[in-house]
């Protein structure tokens, strides 16, 4: 594992439209910082670009409402455009309180509100528009790594981070909703611990460490800093994507 850590944010990156070739924005943004990628970095990526240049934006008058929905809405006491979205995006809805809907979403990450968004977004009252997650996390992972491959001559490493909740605690952390290039576990199972014991269970989550940590440099609000370079994290390579990072229905002990 590392010894030493950076996370450098990719400071005055432009804002992103429906299109935009994410690939040369990053590219120009490592120039503008005075970066170059070096073998063994990644690049965390956050959600919100990578939805709007995929252009996930859904305008809720497009919005056709079911009698599900309807119902839904009113013991979550939100708008039923929204919660027909919601439904839209999931396999189920695990729990409802007023103001949340925590589902599965069809990635297979539990979510509160399927990820569907309108921070950080451009909102005409008069014609309000939410952006939903991207449809393929890890193939927008891929696209990123491969593009960059040609343009900088180093594959880095990426993962593309969310900001979710976590049962029994306040707050949200970043989160690996997509990766390329990367084992996002670290199975440390059978390996030994400082004094010569077998380690039984330890298999960190290496992904969403990295993606936590980045989003401390990111912010939430009005930074304006969705790439961070990491430099020194030493993750393995793998040519899988995130899954690794769900746990087995089977094995859920909090459904």
């Amino acid at each position: 594992m590392t010894t030493r850590l950076e996370l450098i944010p990719l400071l005055h990156f432009p804002l992103v439209e429906p299109g935009d070739d994410l690939v040369q924005l990053i590219f120009a943004a490592l120039g503008r910082n005075d970066l170059s990628l070096q073998a063994g970095d990644a690049l965390i990526v956050a959600q919100k670009i990578v939805s709007k240049a995929e252009n996930r934006y859904v305008r809720l008058v497009d919005v056709s409402v079911s009698a599900e929905a309807a119902a839904l809405a009113t013991r979550a006491d939100k708008d039923p455009r929204l919660v027909q979205l919601i439904l839209q995006e999931s396999r189920e809805v695990l729990r409802v309180r007023p103001g949340v809907i925590i589902v599965e979403h069809h990635n297979g990450y539990v979510h509160a509100n399927a990820g569907i968004d309108k921070s950080n977004i451009v909102i005409d009252p008069g014609d309000p528009r939410v952006l939903l997650l991207p449809a393929d996390p890890d193939a927008s992972a891929r696209a990123l790594r491969s593009g960059l491959a040609e343009r900088a001559g180093v594959a880095p490493q990426v993962i593309i981070n969310d900001s979710m909740g976590r049962a029994w605690r306040n707050g949200t952390v970043g989160l690996a909703i997509g990766t390329a290039g990367l084992d996002p576990l670290y199975n440390q199972i059978g390996s030994t611990d400082m004094f010569g014991n077998v380690l039984e269970v330890t298999e960190p989550a290496v992904a969403d460490e990295l993606a936590a940590g980045a989003s401390l440099v990111m912010g939430q609000a009005a930074e304006a800093c969705p790439v961070v370079l990491a430099r020194g994290a030493r993750l393995r390579s793998s040519d899988g994507g995130s899954g690794g990072l769900l746990r087995d229905r089977k094995l859920d002990m909090f459904r």
